[in-house]
This record gives C-alpha cells, sequence and structure tokens, in this order.
C-alpha cells in the first residue's frame, strides 16, 4: 500500500505530506528521515517558536524535524543573544561589513537578480549536488512561501545585490532559513557579517533567541555554526547549553 498524507494533532493542525526513507543531504552514505508537515493555517509568532523550541524547521510551507532511526547527527543549534560574545574575528568582520555593506529589510520576494545570483552562489561553492539549477517556481517554493511571519535581508555593495539572508520571526526569536551570497564578495565574510546583523535585529527587537538551523559536526557547510559562543543545541529532547571553553556543557529544562 502506498504511503497517503494524513492529519496531525496540533495546534493548528498540521497535514502530513511526506514521510519516506531519502538519501541524507549533509553526510554521505547515510539515509535520513525529514517527515514534512504543512500547518493548515499561517501560524502566529507565539505558535512558531513553540515549533522552533521543539527543534522544527521551515522550508517554504513546510515544517520538518530530523527523525532518523539510526543517526542524530543533526542538533538543531541557538544562541541565547544576551549570553553571545562575539570573538576578535566576528567583531571586525562585522565592524568591516558596516563599513562596506548596505542593509535592506523587506518582505520575501521573487527577482531575476536573485534567482541567478542563487544559482551562482551553489555552483561556485560546490552546493549543487544534482547540478540543476533552480528556477522561479521552485526558488518562489523555497525561499518566498511561508507558513509563518517572514523577511528578508538583502546587503549591497555599490547598488550591486551581493547576498540575501531569509529569516522567520517568532514571538521571542528570529530564524536564520538560509543565506546566499555573491563569491565574488567572500573576502568580506559575508555570512559572519549576516549572522551579526541578525543579532542585533534580535537585540533591537527584544528577541532572546536566534536560531541557526541545524549544526552537522561532519558537515563543514553545517559544522561552522559551533564558532558563534556561548550557544546551545537541542540533544535527545533537551536544549543544553556549550560555553567558549569548549568541552563545557551545562543542561538545560527542555522547557526553557
Amino acid at each position: 500500500m502506498r504511503w497517503r498524507p494524513r492529519l496531525l494533532a496540533a495546534d493548528p493542525p498540521e497535514l502530513l505530506v511526506y514521510d519516506e526513507a531519502t538519501v541524507c543531504p549533509y553526510l554521505q552514505g547515510r539515509d535520513a528521515r525529514m517527515p514534512l508537515r504543512v500547518p493548515t493555517r499561517m501560524l502566529t509568532a507565539q505558535e512558531f517558536a513553540e515549533r522552533l523550541r521543539v527543534g522544527d524547521r521551515r522550508q517554504g510551507v513546510l515544517l520538518y524535524r530530523t527523525s532518523c532511526p539510526s543517526c542524530q547527527a543533526c542538533e538543531p543549534i541557538r544562541i541565547d543573544v544576551d549570553r553571545f560574545v562575539a570573538d576578535k574575528t566576528q567583531r571586525r568582520v562585522y565592524r568591516r561589513g558596516l563599513d562596506r555593506i548596505d542593509v535592506e529589510i523587506g518582505p520575501p520576494e521573487l527577482t531575476p537578480e536573485k534567482v541567478a545570483l542563487y544559482n551562482r552562489h551553489k555552483a561556485e561553492r560546490d552546493l549543487n549536488a544534482d547540478g540543476h539549477d533552480i528556477d522561479e517556481v521552485g526558488y518562489r517554493a523555497f525561499l518566498v512561501d511561508t507558513c509563518c511571519e517572514s523577511f528578508e535581508l538583502r546587503y549591497r555593495v555599490d547598488g550591486r545585490l551581493i547576498g540575501v539572508a531569509v529569516v522567520d520571526r517568532a514571538e521571542d526569536a528570529l530564524s536564520a532559513v538560509y543565506f546566499y551570497f555573491d563569491p565574488d564578495f567572500e573576502p568580506l565574510s559575508p555570512g559572519v557579517f549576516s549572522i551579526m546583523k541578525q543579532l542585533e535585529l534580535c537585540r533591537a527587537w527584544g528577541l532572546r533567541y536566534l536560531y541557526l538551523g541545524l549544526y552537522i559536526r561532519e558537515c563543514p557547510s553545517m559544522a561552522y555554526k559551533a564558532r558563534y559562543l556561548p550557544h546551545e543545541r537541542r540533544i535527545a529532547g533537551r536544549w543544553r547549553r556549550f560555553e567558549r571553553a569548549g568541552a563545557t556543557v551545562d543542561p538545560m529544562s527542555e522547557e526553557t
């Protein structure tokens, strides 16, 4: 019998639209299971905050949480904004970026300029595993459509678009969804600048957390998130704090 979608009890209810084993997109040779759910209406800021707290991530209108049967490599990671202390490199990158990069904030929008930059970023940084460019339909489904309050940060240098960060807003947090940039501007460390900018917005808006998605120690494109210290990672259903000392782990309540 073929797998069929089903309605899940949640607030609001969610439709489980996909729940099958697939090839892991992060670690070679491993299987993954990431059930995909669609809320039956737009989520409020409070409802979305609850989903982030239990480890959910958003892609387009879909929510997902890793549920792999034989692997726990993916760990949701967040920064407690009041506890975070930028290191020397992060501070230097942010100061330099403020001098050169203009920041625009607005709703997620589809433009040919963004689609072209997204595809160039994927191709030149060897992130395009299937070798196919995204088209406007795919871009809209991935980075414009949403089930919660979302916005984008557009970064420009002398009027040229050099990066875009798609960000979600919850009751007590921002959540970094996706970031892509012009490889020509890699010396400016636009990824570091973008995270520092989102932390600044959290402080300005009185938000406690910045969620950075998933930390995966064995995946270089996901492991860099551990450089932002102290941070918290959700392991075995509990958020645990990792201090700058490195090995220090502070167990925390699941409800925190």
